[in-house]
């Protein structure tokens, strides 16, 4: 299978498509358009921005078309062995999962524009771009040549952003024989030397913990723009992330961290450690699962936390931090009517939208909550011989690394393995049920010596408290050091 774009009239955001679909034995074919993305669980139509379609033969001859649904199409082959779908895609929408192309800027999500032949969604595909000349791309396919680009299947192309422009800045380091590239395009002057450090500590505790990587390079993606934007989107081995305004400020520093942080966890947490109702991907509805609570709670209680732990963030930021999606879960839905399974299978109906009055929860920020109980409750138990970190790796050494695929049922006996006994109560109060939180988690809050209050009017406040027996404790959950190189050891040193 194969892509070639164009990009004729980068004022009318168009991509010029023409999809090659060789080795035809049948009298019609059927080609899908994804109706949704990898890292967003909504149905999308992505359809809606084909402006032209039409089907030929390589001798330019056009054959039979015709729509089957929304983002479906019929071919009838004539008894061509090789067929072309030529089309146009409109791109102009610049977000973390979107695709734009300018004068300056090609940014492709290929899953919003390309299509699959049913029957061979498994078969390698390569893509021809026809950038500009002084244009540099950041993918993770891998390259061919100039500007061409290799997917082993249409899983792994619909899981590949591309960004590409003349002035795209990149910087790179490698842990553990893993090479990270960082990119930016944006009207900003990066601290590379700050965000090298940086990104090489949490990339450091992150592998260290996890104690493998899953693949040899990795890449982030960044687009700045002028306006305030906070997106971010998980993919094989790459993230996309779209922040804003481009002043340079703290701020954005702290929006860049907290995302790409919480992005890499995802390369272990969804991308390979999938619920088994995502696997394989059907891309055509919805696929339903009741999980993510754990995608995106552990991940977002995780991406935080090791931050603190690669000693970015001092305690102070960390329970800062904390108190942000303490407030953001007390103060919008802490008596919301669904529980996080709930919430989790319905993401596919309104997930991403604020929806009507206590009805559903974030899997995002209740998620993380309930993993910092889970993950306090196991340490107190165990007086920090187990933690959540103990239930990430055997979920990936099980499920994540064969790539097989857990259920909601399976993560149950993970943890209580970890524990060592049933909790019964964890499950029915904080994940299967509506039951408000704040007496498990000030509960285990008071382990590591903080209390989270809420008063009268709504507005929430998590103190410290002063308890030396509880301070060891916090220092044993928030300053937790993996094991380390003598290579990293001194590079800690010289950072």
């Amino acid at each position: 299978m194969h892509y070639n774009i164009t990009v004729p009239d980068p004022q009318s955001h168009l991509l010029n498509l023409t999809y090659t679909i060789p080795d035809i034995n049948a009298e019609q074919i059927e080609i899908q358009l994804p109706a949704w993305r990898p890292g967003r669980y909504e149905i999308q139509n992505f359809a809606k921005n084909i402006q032209y379609m039409e089907a030929r033969t390589t001798g330019g001859r056009r054959l039979p078309l015709f729509k089957v649904t929304k983002d479906r199409w019929r071919v009838v082959t004539e008894g061509e062995k090789q067929v072309e779908i030529h089309y146009r895609h409109h791109a102009a929408i610049q977000n973390a999962g979107s695709s734009y192309v300018d004068d300056e800027l090609w940014y492709l999500n290929f899953v919003n524009f390309c299509m699959y032949t049913e029957g061979r969604i498994d078969e390698p595909y390569t893509v021809k771009l026809h950038l500009p000349g002084d244009f540099e791309m950041a993918c993770g396919l891998h390259k061919l040549g100039l500007n061409e680009l290799a997917a082993d299947n249409f899983y792994r192309l619909a899981d590949c952003p591309l960004l590409a422009s003349a002035t795209l800045q990149q910087r790179g380091y490698t842990v553990r024989g893993v090479h990270f590239h960082i990119w930016m395009h944006g009207k900003l002057r990066p601290d590379w030397k700050r965000i090298e450090r940086d990104f090489r500590r949490f990339s450091r505790e992150q592998i260290a913990t996890m104690e493998e990587f899953p693949e040899n390079e990795y890449h982030f993606i960044n687009l700045i723009l002028p306006t305030a934007f906070y997106h971010g989107v998980e993919h094989f081995n790459s993230t996309m992330i779209v922040l804003g305004p481009d002043d340079e400020g703290e701020g954005l520093y702290g929006d860049l961290l907290g995302v790409s942080s919480h992005e890499l966890f995802h390369t272990w947490n969804v991308i390979r450690i999938r619920p088994k109702e995502l696997l394989p991907y059907d891309f055509t509805k919805e696929n339903y699962f009741e999980t993510c609570f754990v995608a995106e709670g552990c991940t977002t209680y995780y991406g935080d936390l090791f931050l603190r732990r690669a000693g970015i963030f001092d305690d102070d930021a960390y329970i800062r931090e904390l108190q942000v999606y303490m407030k953001r879960h007390f103060e919008n839905s802490s008596r919301a009517a669904q529980s996080l399974t709930e919430s989790s299978f319905d993401l596919w109906l309104d997930g991403y939208e604020k929806g009507i009055p206590d009805r559903k929860v974030s899997v995002y920020h209740k998620g993380a909550l309930a993993a910092m109980i889970l993950d306090l409750y196991l340490r107190k138990v165990t007086n920090h011989a187990r933690s959540l970190d103990d239930v990430m790796r055997i979920l990936w050494s099980r499920f994540g690394k064969p790539f097989i695929g857990y259920s909601l049922h399976d993560y149950f006996n993970v943890v209580e393995e970890v524990a060592g006994e049933s909790l019964e109560w964890y499950w029915q109060e904080c994940i299967l049920s509506s039951e408000p939180l704040e007496n498990r988690l000030n509960e285990m809050l008071a382990f590591v010596g903080l209390q989270m209050s809420v008063s009268d009017n709504g507005n929430v406040q998590l103190n410290v408290l002063d308890d030396f027996r509880a301070k060891i404790h916090r220092d044993q959950w928030l300053h937790t050091k993996q094991v380390l190189t003598a290579q990293e050891r001194q590079e800690e040193e010289e950072e």
